[in-house]
């Protein structure tokens, strides 16, 4: 599966290897195109994942703001509550489209 913003690929990874956490697929780290991707400093804390970490999108000259996020160290619990560790897996919102 990819996650595309226009003709950019952002993440690649074979399905199986993508874990979907309400409704959102989130793509191991190895597989995400970080060069499209700048930290953002946007706070939140899921009340069951823990504190995440937001990324902008850059599109061309654009920063698309937050629209990727990752959970670098998530709570023990959450593991439990999606079955595998999805720790610095990162997921896409909006615009980004995730397709086969």
């Amino acid at each position: 599966m990819k996650a595309v913003l226009g003709d950019t690929v952002l993440a690649e990874a074979a399905q199986d290897d993508l874990i979907n956490i309400e409704g959102n697929w989130y793509f191991p780290p190895e597989s995400v195109n970080r060069e499209f991707l700048v930290d953002s400093a946007t706070p939140y804390t899921c009340p069951w994942k823990g504190e995440c970490q937001y990324f902008s999108v850059k599109e061309g000259n654009t920063l698309l703001q937050d629209r990727a996020w990752t959970y670098p160290t998530p709570y023990p619990t959450a593991f439990e509550r999606v079955g595998k560790d999805f720790s610095n897996y990162v997921a896409f919102w909006k615009e980004v489209q995730v397709v086969d």
